[in-house]
């Protein structure tokens, strides 16, 4: 019985070597909310979900217009109509806007329909408030279902960032959509998220260990260097209720500067990346569920 085929290496343009993105989950309170929703009521977890877009978002577009880096922020559609104007200011600063759900909803055990709801909510909103359509969607706690990547394309995504079995961008088959035929995916990976190494939030999330931001700039220099050995794409999935804060910004900022400073490591936002593997015109992979 045959497996998966193994995605092929990307060549990337002008001679570089690999690639790097440093993206945003602008989660804010909506990360928590769906998954609790009697949070609402605790003034203090909602004030560490709203640390990201009234602090952290400000001071992590200073650093990418000082290290003039265009990047992708995941804004889900409740965050864009809490915070209409820090979404507008990262569209106003030249960024990416994606969809990362509605209210964050987790999408395991979902049906079709419903999935489908979340996409459509989250799209009008992000229309309404940015004036955008985005072409990159993230699912919510990286919880794809075997139907994403079919609803995406019918609605028109250039790529995806959920999944986690490559190094390098890939084109991914979709069936049964007339016209579309395939979607990029952009990789990510638990170790290359901020969430794991700094969340700890009191009955939500954690078990009360924060680690230092020297250990983490440690194991991401590691996956970065790496990742510039192997040719492939290093994707930083950041929050900021979390890296917003001033040591771990201080952190991302010299992560970018590393990046830029090999020469040969493309740091660009995900969807000049997702443009740049579909004009490769790679053949697509298929993607099938296992079977027990």
């Amino acid at each position: 019985m045959s497996g998966p085929v193994a995605a092929a290496p990307v060549v990337w343009p002008e001679g570089y070597r690999a690639a790097a993105s440093f993206s945003f989950d602008v989660d804010a309170e909506s990360a928590v909310l769906f998954e609790q929703p009697s949070s609402a009521s605790r003034a203090g977890v909602m004030s560490h979900q709203s640390y990201g877009p009234l602090v952290g978002v400000p001071r992590i577009l200073d650093i990418l217009e000082r290290r003039r880096v265009r990047s992708t922020f995941f804004v889900p559609g409740y965050t864009a109509h809490r915070y209409p104007g820090v979404v507008r200011d990262i569209v106003a600063a030249g960024h990416e806007i994606a969809h990362h759900g509605y209210l964050h909803e987790t999408l395991e055990g979902v049906d079709e329909a419903t999935e489908a709801g979340y996409l459509d909510r989250g799209l009008d909103a992000l229309e309404e408030v940015a004036g955008v359509r985005p072409s990159g969607y993230r699912a919510p706690m990286w919880e794809p279902t075997w139907n994403t990547p079919r609803l995406l394309a019918e609605r028109g995504f250039l790529y995806d960032s959920s999944l986690m079995d490559a190094d390098a961008p890939y084109e991914l088959a979709v069936a049964g959509v007339d016209g579309a035929g395939s979607l990029v995916e952009v990789p990510i990976h638990w170790a290359l998220d901020d969430w794991e190494q700094y969340c700890f939030i009191p009955g939500v999330s954690g078990d009360g260990y924060i680690a230092a931001p020297t250990k983490v700039e440690q194991m991401w220099t590691l996956e970065l260097d790496a990742m510039r050995q192997v040719g492939g794409c290093f994707t930083l999935t950041n929050h900021p209720f979390l890296t917003g804060r001033p040591s771990r910004a201080l952190v991302l900022d010299r992560m970018i500067a590393r990046a830029l400073d090999h020469g040969d490591v493309w740091v660009a936002s995900l969807e000049e990346i997702a443009r740049h593997v579909r004009g490769l015109g790679g053949a697509p992979r298929v993607l099938e569920p296992p079977t027990v």
